[in-house]
């Protein structure tokens, strides 16, 4: 067994497996090896922040299927697929609150109070969210949320679209020839901010790789900035749109003509846009196998 820093009179709880945990009491030394669903549950009213990855329900974490099989309600974003919902219980409550550009959208201020209203009843949640929870998602603002309201949760990682999109099109993100930085960074700030605090002309030398997330609609805009800031018109780009899934479809272009391209190819959002040199050591040996999922939301 791992040490465990002895802290008086407090009962630690320490994972040994996926399965199970050591449930120590530093104050009387006994020890008990007790099965993991017993620690989730020794609280009613539990929000689970839960990542669904790129879209493929294949790339879920055991974790995460485990969850939405058990939850009492679901509460879920946009993009999710149908068959990663259909993995729900017959008894579960489901409430869709997504978001999506251009159309009628839940209030931020909606999902909180619904999650708190499901919270206070007892019911435990998965709050699931596209990629990873505390990617792009607003995932950090509910649980800041949550915690004001004293309402326990957990976070259970996923794999972001920024990273899927760029391994399943056969992009290695660093390279020690190519890239040693790669920087994450939203193409839509919220209209809600009074200043924008993305600077693309600053970041047009500030990092070898740019991945960027919901950058489609404002994609003319962000160019420009760009090649003011100094980026080569010839710097090489690349677009994935809907990662992972049936509908993937995919494109490498230069900078300059990175807006024209992805009109002429009807490139549509949820994409990914990868800007780099790094896109120069694409493979073109890849395999990986696309889901035969299709979003329909």
């Amino acid at each position: 067994m791992r040490r465990v820093k002895k802290e008086a009179n407090k009962i630690l709880f320490w994972p040994v497996c996926s399965e199970f945990f050591f449930k120590i009491n530093i104050a009387t030394s006994e020890v008990h090896l007790l099965p993991y669903s017993l620690m989730e549950n020794n609280v009613s009213g539990i929000v689970y922040l839960v990542g669904a990855g790129p879209g493929d329900p294949e790339l879920m974490t055991l974790k995460a299927i485990r969850l939405i099989r058990s939850c009492k309600v679901l509460v879920h974003d946009a993009l999710i697929p149908k068959e990663i919902l259909e993995e729900t219980n017959s008894d579960c409550e489901i409430y869709y609150v997504g978001k999506r550009a251009g159309c009628k959208s839940f209030l931020q201020s909606e999902i909180n109070s619904l999650l708190l209203k499901l919270s206070n009843e007892g019911k435990d949640i998965v709050r699931l969210k596209g990629g990873d929870p505390f990617v792009f998602s607003r995932g950090g603002e509910e649980v800041s949320f949550l915690e004001e309201n004293n309402i326990f949760f957990e976070i259970v990682p996923g794999i972001t679209s920024g990273i899927a999109a760029s391994s399943y099109f056969g992009i290695p993100l660093t390279h020690r020839n190519g890239a040693s930085t790669v920087t994450f960074v939203t193409g839509h700030e919220t209209s809600e901010k009074k200043e924008k605090s993305v600077n693309w002309r600053q970041l047009a030398y500030a990092s070898d790789s740019l991945v960027i997330y919901m950058g489609i609609r404002n994609i003319e805009f962000i160019v420009e900035e760009l090649l003011i800031g100094g980026m080569n018109s010839s710097t090489r780009c690349a677009v994935v749109q809907e990662a992972t899934l049936n509908n993937q479809k995919s494109l490498i272009t230069e900078l300059a003509k990175l807006p024209k391209e992805i009109e002429k190819n009807n490139i549509k959002p949820p994409a990914i846009v990868i800007i780099g040199k790094i896109v120069d050591f694409k493979v073109n040996n890849n395999i990986t196998k696309l889901s035969s999922v299709i979003l329909r939301n």
